[in-house]
């Protein structure tokens, strides 16, 4: 006897206006009729995913299903409805981390521990659960509303994988470029470090807007990281504490074996002594460096995507803003996927708990 087929998502939710579009997927407000509370509806066309994005759908609905923490954007409900997947998130209506700290009147040294401090308690939930984000960068750091001292939130688990606890293995090469971690560019096993090393450089550009790591030229920029070649120049980083480079130094550290746990992060001494040693200065320098930053990536993003848009029509392809599950191609010849967010580029290896081996 077949199973009974689970209610349909219009009769649960009625669906508003877009909010973001992909190659696959279109994001769209909801109302969920029962309770009349919001929601954000990611409504993906499985029609057109082959067996291995479907593998990276379910992948990414159960992780999500896993993370309830107040700083994760939250999966409410995931409905396969007659050729489209549901996944109803959280509605987050705050934008970005970085934009809100740049409209700030007052931003310091002890601000920037606390954007850490709720980074950190989110990542180490996820580790804590064995996920490993594997993009952790400022497009991915949300307010869940434009209220004062609104909760920052962790969004988009599309490259997250789950791991064997503290085991490296290699799971692909997946990620942005100035986020990406020494290991990974090395293709070696990586595990949990990968998320931390993001952190660090998340929380370099948190105190002076900026990144550590920094060159045009990809090539150049992948051997500062491969090496861990950043310092603290004159005279922004005069007015850091050494506590805050004191933390910046644990997480990016090269050996992702020497490198500081999230649970260790959230017990050193910047992050939990706060009120006694991170300064509480204004940082106007910081801000301004953070407006050209925050510029210069949205300038950076909308490029790309206007040419991998521009690529893809000339072979007869259709990519739309956001370029989940599209494909373009690498220099050697081979394909590349471009996930929801058109910097990142993931070569990952087949799921093991979903396809048991190599393909």
């Amino acid at each position: 006897m077949a199973a009974p087929a689970g209610p349909k998502f219009a009769d649960l939710y009625e669906l508003k206006e877009e909010l973001g579009r992909g190659a696959f997927s279109i994001v769209r407000r909801c109302i969920q009729l029962s309770t009349g509370l919001e929601f954000a509806a990611k409504i993906i066309n499985t029609k057109r995913l082959s067996a291995r994005d479907m593998q990276k759908l379910e992948r990414e609905a159960r992780i999500c299903r896993l993370l309830k923490h107040p700083n994760i954007v939250r999966l409410h409900d995931s409905i396969q409805d007659e050729g489209f997947h549901y996944l109803v998130f959280d509605l987050v209506t705050g934008g970005e981390l970085f934009e809100d700290i740049v409209a700030r009147e007052f931003y310091s040294e002890a601000d920037a521990s606390d954007c850490i401090v709720k980074i950190l308690d989110a990542v180490c939930f996820c580790h804590d659960h064995n996920i490993v984000h594997r993009d952790l960068k400022p497009e991915n750091l949300l307010l869940a509303s434009k209220s004062k001292g609104a909760a920052v939130k962790l969004a988009d688990f599309g490259l997250a994988i789950e791991v064997q606890n503290d085991q490296p293995a290699w799971y692909g090469f997946a990620g942005t470029p100035g986020y990406l971690s020494p290991e990974v560019l090395r293709k070696e096993a990586y595990g949990k470090p990968v998320d931390i090393w993001a952190c660090g450089v998340i929380l370099y550009i948190l105190l002076v807007g900026y990144p550590p790591f920094w060159d045009e030229d990809q090539t150049r920029l992948y051997s500062q990281i491969k090496s861990g070649a950043y310092d603290y120049p004159s005279p922004e980083w005069d007015t850091v504490t050494p506590e805050a480079k004191s933390l910046i130094n644990c997480m990016l550290t090269v050996s992702p074996s020497r490198r500081i746990t999230a649970a260790e992060a959230l017990k050193h001494p910047w992050i939990c002594q706060r009120e006694r040693v991170a300064s509480v200065m204004h940082r106007q320098e910081t801000v301004e460096c953070l407006k050209k930053f925050n510029a210069r990536r949205k300038l950076k993003g909308a490029i790309l995507t206007t040419m991998l848009a521009t690529r893809n029509f000339s072979t007869g392809r259709t990519l739309q803003s956001g370029a989940s599950g599209s494909i373009a191609k690498k220099p050697n010849g081979g394909m590349k996927e471009i996930s929801e967010n058109a910097s990142n580029m993931t070569d990952d290896a087949p799921d093991p708990k979903i396809s048991g081996g190599a393909s």
